[in-house]
């Protein structure tokens, strides 16, 4: 005959008794996580902080790595919330969702988020996008390319540098100071001082008046 246990005692025992994950220590950052329900069509992704929420069949469209993760041939674990968290940046995050919907995305203008955003592209394996950002990347390199920038040369030693190292055609372009009404060089101060001096309008001179009143006499 056998009795249940009661009291602390009881207690104890039975939670000795739980056998805890296995692989899992209770003090990594892994622990109480749970599978991922399998019939479920939707996901909720924590991406380095950023949340997302999308469908199984987004993920799972394109051959990616989150099509790896997703397609029921690895386990894949979700905190308490029921989010799956991969950690990540989450800033270009939803670049690449709205990639797998639609197969295509406007890429950012900026070299810099261009190149991180390759770097996610990487990081996920979608072919695609990887190569539309190396495209882009190659059309500013070359744009910034066709640039030309034209030189000051102010002594025949820098010309000579300057000649010879390039093995391409060179324009030699002279700049004339002299050409400048507003220059202090020689020769424009002289041009200057040889014009003719700007003749100018006479002013009438007034009739001068006999400050004598009229019928007044002069003594002798």
């Amino acid at each position: 005959m056998s009795a249940e246990a009661s009291g602390p005692a009881a207690a104890e025992a039975l939670s000795l008794e739980v056998s805890k994950p296995s692989g899992l220590e209770p003090g990594s950052a892994a622990y109480g996580l749970r599978p991922l329900t399998p019939n479920s069509k939707y996901v909720k992704l924590n991406v380095g902080g950023s949340l997302h929420y999308t469908t199984l069949r987004t993920l799972t469209g394109q051959d990616t790595m989150l099509k790896a993760m997703f397609s029921g041939r690895a386990e894949v674990l979700t905190d308490a919330g029921g989010w799956v968290l991969i950690d990540r940046s989450g800033r270009h995050f939803g670049t690449i969702l709205n990639y797998l919907r639609d197969g295509s995305v406007p890429l950012p203008e900026s070299t810099r988020e261009l190149g991180e955003l390759l770097g996610e592209a990487r990081y996920y394996l979608v072919q695609g996008l990887i190569e539309d950002c190396q495209l882009a990347l190659q059309q500013k390199r070359e744009n910034l390319s066709l640039l030309c920038l034209i030189p000051t040369v102010t002594s025949p030693r820098e010309e000579q540098q300057l000649l010879a190292s390039t093995s391409k055609p060179v324009v030699k372009l002279l700049h004339n100071r002299s050409n400048n009404k507003y220059s202090y060089t020689r020769a424009a101060k002289s041009r200057r001082c040889a014009a003719p001096p700007l003749s100018m309008p006479r002013r009438r001179s007034r009739p001068r008046w006999n400050s004598q009143r009229p019928g007044s006499l002069r003594k002798p």
